[in-house]
């Protein structure tokens, strides 16, 4: 997918619009704004999510039950609320990614382990790179406009149409495609000529593709296609993490190198593998992670809703 040809938004001018109008005037606003003003931003908009959006505070409250029961309930109070500032920074951090300088962007932000990435395109056989829904995700992967690599990415497609339009013209500062999530067909061809692809199988996935993986512990609906991907291409899978460092002002980017023996003979093996790094990651800064997410729904009949009471 590509940004519409049309590169005005004034079609969206229906009401149902304005609040995305909105947002992008705090994004624009924010990508100018001193660091500083940037984190104060972030924060009172932390403050207002948490306080406007009760089915999303509940959600993340289930999901922290679940997965961090080891916690207090003090403590995983305070992550909740420590979540909320990080989603909050996330809008600020969309304007940081998709409209600073990359020089001024990449002042910011350290890659690290980019010479894994070098080595497995050099191979020729492209690199798939798996990633998660972290909050600090636009500047985490807009970062790549400052590698000399051809890297696409997967694309979702949004329910509200200006949403959708702006993430396609952010993103496409360092996504050489962006890649229907139902194009298996694209994705391998782009891999098979030598090319990155950005890939974020974490969230609830349906079909014959996916299976009950425990995640903390928990089953939930995983894609499982990453093994399958990585068999028919030949590509290498290499894992890409970012994370805001304890600063708030700077950011991190970590490539994996290649994992080793995969894909195997057992796509679900492969799949608690994959869940075990994100659940490593997670957990060195959990409060980045998008626990608002319903990451249990869909699941059979006999494990019941998890978030029933959640949109009371």
């Amino acid at each position: 997918m590509k940004p519409s040809s049309d590169s005005s938004l004034s079609r969206f001018r229906a009401p149902r619009y304005w609040l995305t109008w909105i947002l992008l005037g705090i994004m624009h606003l924010a990508a100018r704004l001193p660091v500083r003003l940037q984190l104060g931003l972030g924060q009172s908009l932390g403050w207002l999510f948490r306080t406007l959006q009760r089915r999303e505070f509940r959600v993340a409250r289930k999901n922290l039950d679940i997965c961090l029961p080891e916690l207090s309930r003090d403590e995983r109070d305070d992550l909740l609320r420590r979540h909320f500032r990080s989603i909050g920074l996330s809008v600020v951090e969309m304007g940081v990614g998709w409209f600073t300088p990359i020089e001024k962007l990449r002042q910011r932000v350290e890659i690290r382990g980019l010479e894994h990435l070098e080595a497995a395109l050099a191979n020729g056989n492209g690199a798939l790179l798996v990633t998660a829904h972290f909050t600090p995700i636009e500047v985490g992967v807009c970062v790549l406009e400052d590698t000399p690599y051809t890297v696409n990415s997967l694309y979702r497609p949004q329910r509200n149409a200006m949403m959708d339009e702006l993430i396609l013209r952010g993103r496409a500062r360092f996504a050489a495609r962006q890649i229907p999530r139902d194009n298996v067909r694209m994705l391998i061809r782009l891999l098979k000529q030598n090319e990155a692809v950005l890939y974020m199988p974490d969230q609830t996935y349906l079909g014959n593709q996916s299976a009950l993986i425990p995640f903390f512990g928990e089953p939930a609906m995983t894609n499982i296609a990453t093994s399958k991907i990585a068999r028919i291409s030949g590509a290498p899978v290499l894992t890409y993490w970012f994370h805001r460092n304890p600063d708030q002002r700077s950011y991190t980017v970590e490539i994996g190198a290649p994992l080793e023996d995969f894909p195997s003979d057992d796509p679900i093996a492969d799949t608690k593998r994959i869940v075990a790094l994100l659940e490593q990651q997670i957990r060195k800064n959990p409060e980045q992670y998008l626990w608002v997410y319903k990451k249990f729904k869909r699941r059979p009949a006999s494990f019941g809703d998890v978030y029933a009471d959640a949109s009371e």
